[in-house]
Parts: structure tokens; C-alpha cells; sequence
């Protein structure tokens, strides 16, 4: 005697689903032709363990791909109709067959299934509209950190390699005039690197911003406050040694930043940014510390930016004080960068050779 199982059923404009009562099924035949569904299954049912199958005659044709998903539970059947469109009922016979029931769960009528084909409309333009939107914003943001990154190495390489070319043809007596030479390039650049901060600071990049505001403020108070304001250190050789070490660092960091706004990477040139800053950043922040200590006692002498103090008092404070406290600001602010650097470069590599295992 054929054992069949309890079926429940619900439809929409396109799709039949079918849900049969049948525990750990096992050896699941199921096939469609013109409007006719054959089920077949080794499973627990309503009278245990056994053979199940059914037959239903469809009340218009169906698609002959059916697919379905056994659970532990039940067996879940999706049946694609031939024509969209709404059916009175589920079978060619008025009267329903006894194991047929509906799905209350899934159960919509013809006006309720409209309506949600509507809301899935909807949220499919949202989140088209939202994508066109986001991949504008990312084509944009893309754009704008390339030219800036772009600009950026366009100075740098210019400062370097004109450095580097007078050195080799005036020797040391190229160290002495870095200033008038250099310094209208290099302050472009330490104005721009302003943008860094204000992209970390909104998310247009992935880095910390403390890191990326201690580096810009502290090159431009060197540029700016210890080379700018002195003409006493203009000729010094120290802001040769200072432009050069900062130099070194970003033409390899910014053509690095390049590359990734177009998920692209060059390894040489990938290893060259997390390493070559091992040795040159530190060096760096020593040159800065020398170009401090010797404008030390110009700003003495001078009482240049001199805080004044009340009149009951009668005198002010020597800025000279203020650069003794930096200067051990500056050795804070490079033991801060120099362990975000290098937690950046253990992430880097270690990546790789994940990927590469």
C-alpha cells in the first residue's frame, strides 16, 4: 500500500512551494513534466518510517527544473510556473486531495503577493540607487587621493632629486643654501600634508589619526617655526640633512599610496615603505633635535615668540624654554610613531605569509 505524506502548500505569481512532512529523508526522487509532479522518499512520516510519495496535477503547466532542500524536518520544494499569473486553486481537480493542506506560514492571497513583489522592488532600487551612490563616492574618493597622493611624490621626488644632483655637483657647499633652494617646494608640501590629517580624521583612509597629526605638526613647527622664522638657520647645514631624511621617506610612501587606491601593489615598492623608514625616521627626528638645540639660543637672544608675563611680574618667558620642553615631546612623539609603524609593518608582512601558506 503506497504511504503518502502531508503536503503544504502556498504560491505566488511565479512559484509553487511545496512543504512535506518527512523527518531525515533519504533517496529523494522528485520531477516535474507539463503539469504533472512526482515525489518519492525514504523518510519518517505520519506512519513512521517508510516510503513516502505523492502525485500532484498541477493546475496549469510548470517548469520542468524543480529544486528543493531536505531538512531534518521537512522537504522543501520550489516549483517555477510556466506563465505568471495567479491560480484559483493548486490542482485540475476541485476537490483538493486529503494530504494536500495550505501553508499557512507562507500563505498569502493574490492582492498581499503584489504587494510584497512591490516592496521587493523597492528595496532592489534602494539598494541600486545606494550602490550607484557608493561606487560614485569610492570613484570619487579614489580620484582625489590619487592627485593628492600624486602631487605629493611629484614635490618630494623634485626635493630629492635636486638635492641629490647639486650635492654630486657642488659638493658641500650644497649644504649651506638648502634653504633658498628648496624650501618653497617643501613648504607646498608640509601645507598639503594637512589633508592627511583630515582624512584619517574622517575616515577617507584607514589610519590612526594621532600617528598622522604628531608627524604633520611636527614637521611643519620644524619648517615653519625653527627654519622659517630664523634667518640665523637658513644657511645651516642642518636643514639639508632635515629636508633630505623627510624626502627619502615619502617618494616611496606616496607612489605606495598610489598604487592601492587601485588595489594594485608592486612588491619591491611595498617593501621599500615598510622599511626603509627603520633607519631614516629616526635619523630624521635626531637631524630635527639638532636644528632645535642650535636655534636654542637665537630665540634666546633674539626673544623671538617670547611669552610676555603680567607687569606685576615685569618679565617673559624665553620661547627657548618651550623648545626644551618639546624636545622631549619629540623623542615621545617617535617612540608613538615609530611603534605604529612598525605594528603596521608586522601586520603587512605577516598578511603575506598567511596568504602565501
Amino acid at each position: 500500500m503506497t504511504l503518502t505524506p502531508l503536503v503544504y502548500w502556498a504560491q505566488r505569481h511565479e512559484e509553487i512551494y511545496l512543504r512535506v512532512e518527512l523527518t531525515d529523508a533519504q533517496n529523494i526522487d522528485v520531477h516535474a513534466q507539463d503539469n504533472v509532479l512526482q515525489f518519492r522518499a525514504q523518510g519518517h512520516g505520519a506512519k513512521g518510517q517508510n516510503e513516502y510519495e505523492f502525485s500532484l496535477e498541477f493546475l496549469s503547466p510548470v517548469k520542468p527544473e524543480v529544486s528543493y532542500k531536505s531538512t531534518q524536518r521537512q522537504v522543501n520544494i520550489t516549483v517555477r510556473k510556466q506563465q505568471r499569473g495567479w491560480w484559483e486553486r493548486l490542482t485540475v481537480q476541485e476537490r483538493k486531495p486529503v494530504f494536500l493542506a495550505p501553508d499557512f506560514d507562507r500563505w498569502l492571497d493574490e492582492s498581499d503577493a503584489e504587494m510584497e513583489i512591490r516592496e521587493k522592488e523597492e528595496k532592489r532600487n534602494r539598494l541600486r540607487a545606494s550602490r550607484h551612490k557608493e561606487e560614485g563616492f569610492v570613484s570619487l574618493k579614489t580620484g582625489f587621493l590619487f592627485v593628492y597622493n600624486l602631487v605629493q611624490f611629484l614635490g618630494f621626488s623634485w626635493i630629492f632629486v635636486n638635492m641629490t644632483v647639486r650635492l654630486f655637483i657642488f659638493g658641500q657647499d650644497s649644504l649651506y643654501d638648502t634653504f633658498h633652494t628648496i624650501s618653497d617646494v617643501m613648504f607646498f608640501c608640509q601645507i598639503l600634508a594637512a589633508v592627511e590629517v583630515l582624512n584619517a580624521a574622517f575616515g577617507v583612509v584607514r589610519t590612526g589619526v594621532v600617528p598622522t597629526l604628531i608627524q604633520v605638526v611636527g614637521r611643519n613647527f620644524i619648517l615653519f617655526i625653527i627654519f622659517g622664522s630664523l634667518e640665523e638657520m637658513h644657511h645651516r647645514p642642518v636643514v639639508f640633512f632635515v629636508f633630505y631624511l623627510w624626502s627619502a621617506i615619502e617618494i616611496f610612501r606616496y607612489p605606495f599610496y598610489m598604487l592601492g587606491c587601485f588595489n594594485t601593489e608592486w612588491k619591491i615598492l611595498t617593501w621599500l615603505r615598510y622599511t626603509v623608514w627603520i633607519p631614516l625616521y629616526p635619523l630624521g627626528v635626531l637631524a630635527e633635535a639638532v636644528a632645535v638645540i642650535q636655534s636654542i639660543p637665537i630665540f634666546y637672544e633674539t626673544k623671538l615668540f617670547s611669552i610676555p608675563l603680567p607687569k606685576a611680574i615685569g618679565t617673559s618667558i624665553s620661547f627657548s624654554y618651550v623648545l626644551h620642553v618639546y624636545l622631549v615631546l619629540m623623542f615621545l612623539g617617535l617612540f608613538i610613531n615609530f611603534r605604529h609603524l612598525y605594528k603596521q609593518r608586522k601586520k603587512r608582512f605577516r598578511t603575506k605569509k598567511r596568504k602565501a601558506n
